[in-house]
């Protein structure tokens, strides 16, 4: 595995970026992910409540947890994408996926402060859109970690590893 191929599946960092076909990254960005979706829901919810004050406060606390979580999911992503070949078409995806993911980071950051701490009737028309706006960017970015696990197979072991899970075993029957 001395290929530019075989140098994208094997971690810099096994402990810090997950062993060998197992990369942790994928897992810690449900995190964010999921915050900050609740949190836009959260946000539609406050308009449509009688006492919208638990909810702009829980999007405002989801927001918060998805920017940290965020940070965590960067270091580690980028773990992965040191382990990419410069120059490759993989190589670039992840710069880009990189690059959206840290400014939907920032706009959430953004969106936690414009908010302010204060709770006054439900959440803004701006820091809503900025959320909606900022999830779609999201979206983008996810569809491009895709391409790089399934389509350029960073971080994903390769065939010959994944081929012994569709191996019979005959001593079953």
């Amino acid at each position: 595995m001395n290929t530019d191929r075989g140098q994208g599946k094997r971690p810099v960092s096994a402990i810090l970026a997950g062993p060998y076909g197992h990369p942790f990254h994928p897992i810690l960005v449900t995190v964010p992910i999921g915050a900050w979706v609740a949190s836009l829901i959260f946000d539609v919810g406050s308009h449509i409540v009688d006492d919208p004050a638990f909810l702009v406060q829980g999007a405002r606390w989801l927001i918060a947890i998805g920017v940290l979580g965020a940070l965590v999911a960067a270091a580690v992503g980028l773990l992965d994408l040191l382990a990419i070949p410069t120059g490759t078409r993989a190589f670039r995806t992840g710069l880009v996926h990189m690059s959206l993911n840290l400014v939907v980071t920032i706009a959430f950051a953004v969106g936690f402060w414009w908010r302010g701490s204060e709770v006054d009737g439900s959440v803004p028309a701006g820091p809503l859109a900025l959320s909606a706006v900022s999830l779609a960017v999201l979206g983008a970015s996810g569809y491009l970690g895709g391409e790089l696990a399934y389509r350029y197979g960073v971080r994903v072991a390769d065939e010959t590893t994944q081929a012994a899970g569709f191996t019979r075993d005959t001593s079953l029957h």
